[in-house]
């Protein structure tokens, strides 16, 4: 679950992080764990397919400066709501970024104040689905260090281990 379409990928390309300097590091992580096929091109005709995957953003719509507000958080939440009901055999989620991070928790019945966001962070929610989260894949945290390819893959690891049944 990402923020939201940006303005440089899914809000001009249709397809989320697909144009954004963020889609680089996911759709080559999801190709190296084989939850994608095809090549990503930054262009939604490439031959990228997602296998086993569905992006959902916190926020339906491009937030000024990439940066919603609480209010616009709340009144998209119904729409993250509706995405989450209709998997309802999907185990595993993966929270992007604190922004992310807090509107899943909210969506899935956790509390914020008693999940606290942390990279590579994981929470049950009340239904048993499982919640991880991970800094945001965006050029900021990339360049800064804050998130290398190395930590982001392995949250992909964690990720793949608990869907796996037991």
């Amino acid at each position: 679950m990402g923020l939201a379409p940006g303005k440089h990928g899914a809000n001009r390309t249709g397809r989320p992080f697909t144009g954004d300097y963020a889609g680089e590091l996911l759709f080559a992580t999801l190709l190296k764990f084989g939850l994608a096929t095809g090549e990503y091109r930054a262009d939604p005709s490439d031959t990228l397919r997602l296998n086993g995957v569905i992006i959902l953003n916190s926020v339906k719509c491009l937030p000024p400066q990439n940066k919603p507000e609480p209010s616009e958080i709340r009144n998209c939440r119904n729409y993250l709501e509706a995405g989450l009901a209709a998997l309802p055999t999907v185990r595993v989620f993966l929270g992007l970024g604190q922004i992310g991070h807090v509107a899943a928790c909210r969506a899935m019945g956790l509390p914020p104040s008693a999940t606290r966001f942390g990279h590579r962070a994981e929470h049950v929610t009340p239904d048993g689905r499982i919640l991880l989260s991970s800094y945001h894949c965006s050029r900021y945290n990339q360049n800064t260090g804050r998130l290398t390819a190395a930590m982001f893959e392995s949250v992909f690891e964690r990720a793949l281990e608990l869907r796996r049944p037991r």
